[in-house]
């Protein structure tokens, strides 16, 4: 009898705890993918574009490109509400995209904003617009149903192949509030019917302050990560490689490699300047060599060992002096002194001084593994 007063019991708890609870129908809710902040048309408002979804009872989705204009992004999602006879859910947001403009004034304020969102997921993808939002999100692509979902599978697959840099929320927020680094992200454009990654953009204290070709994607994630697969291509001039390798050559020798291994070790060797030594090695197979050069030959391809080094050391360095030039520690030097340093006090006004005129020495080491096997 207890027993049955206790089943009793809980299905009546239970059937009071569903009915209290909000329910979400499909048929009556549009999915927001995809949500793009730019500069509204009076100065102190956001301009807000959302890329929604919505599944109609016979399960058939539409999608709808929806852009308001308020003062806070909550406003604007309420203005969006108005537009549209399904309510807006952001549960199922994949991407947050900023125009250059906005990018370049602060970001700050969405960061704060879709962290507090228990909504939203600590995993959408953050990323810079090129060029007009609504040239990239309101064309009507030929080949493209759902913008929001493709922009988001772009970003997936060349971040996960390890040829872009990281940019979910958690990434991007860490590194905001970090002392020692700074936030980095995927700048995208639309080119005619294709929608493409066209570089990363450096920020400084939450304002974008520079920017790098897509390409050299590659070196910033390796200065700041052990890298674990991906390709890569290269050209190694004259100054790289022996006048032996280059004389049944042009000018430059091209190549494509995957990388097999890498092993990243930073080490402070002086605090007051401050200098490191940055020792990067990597083990890569040769996927492509436009040469008549024998890979065969185990003295040749010790000599091509040294030539990639030596273009990879004068790349990474290059690198690193653009990001000094751009006031923006995306590598994460400053991380590396907080925690090398006792009692440093860092903060990201002190440690930009610092990196303006920090010394790193780089040295590579690559080797070549199962040489000659193309893909």
């Amino acid at each position: 009898m207890k027993k049955l007063s206790f089943y009793l019991i809980t299905l009546f708890l239970c059937i009071i705890l569903a009915g209290c609870a909000e329910t979400n129908i499909l048929d009556r809710i549009g999915l927001t993918t995809l949500v793009g902040y730019d500069i509204g048309s009076e100065e102190e408002n956001i301009k807000t574009t959302a890329v929604i979804r919505e599944v109609s009872p016979e399960f058939q989705s539409n999608v709808e490109v929806v852009t308001a204009e308020e003062a806070t992004s909550k406003g604007a999602r309420v203005k969006t509400n108005r537009k549209l006879s399904k309510k807006i859910m952001v549960g199922q947001m994949r991407v947050i995209l900023f125009s250059e403009e906005i990018a370049k004034d602060d970001i700050h304020y969405f960061i704060d904003a879709h962290l507090e969102n228990a909504s939203v997921s600590n995993g959408v993808y953050m990323a810079v617009v090129e060029g007009p939002m609504s040239s990239l999100l309101e064309y009507k692509y030929e080949n493209i149903e759902d913008i929001g979902q493709h922009i988001y599978r772009l970003l997936e697959q060349n971040i996960e192949s390890e040829y872009m840099i990281s940019s979910t929320l958690h990434v991007v927020a860490r590194d905001y509030y970090s002392a020692g680094r700074n936030i980095v992200m995927p700048i995208i454009k639309r080119d005619e019917e294709f929608v493409e990654i066209s570089g990363i953009a450096f920020f400084k204290d939450g304002n974008m302050s520079g920017r790098l070709s897509a390409e050299d994607s590659f070196f910033v994630k390796i200065i700041r990560d052990n890298y674990k697969h991906g390709n890569f291509q290269t050209k190694l001039k004259e100054e790289d490689i022996s006048p032996s390798l280059m004389k049944n050559s042009f000018d430059e020798i091209p190549l494509a490699f995957d990388t097999v291994k890498t092993d990243r070790k930073l080490k402070l060797v002086n605090s007051t300047t401050p200098e490191f030594d940055l020792n990067i090695t990597i083990k890569g197979r040769l996927l492509e060599l436009r040469s008549d050069i024998d890979v065969g030959n185990p003295k040749i391809v010790e000599e091509l060992e040294k030539g990639i080094s030596k273009n990879l050391k004068k790349e990474i360095s290059r690198v690193i002096s653009i990001g000094q030039k751009y006031e923006s520690d995306v590598f994460g030097f400053g991380e590396s002194y907080r925690s090398s340093v006792r009692n440093s006090k860092l903060t990201p006004e002190k440690w930009h001084e610092l990196f303006k005129t920090m010394k790193v020495n780089v040295k590579v080491d690559f080797k070549l593994v199962r040489n000659g096997v193309f893909e």
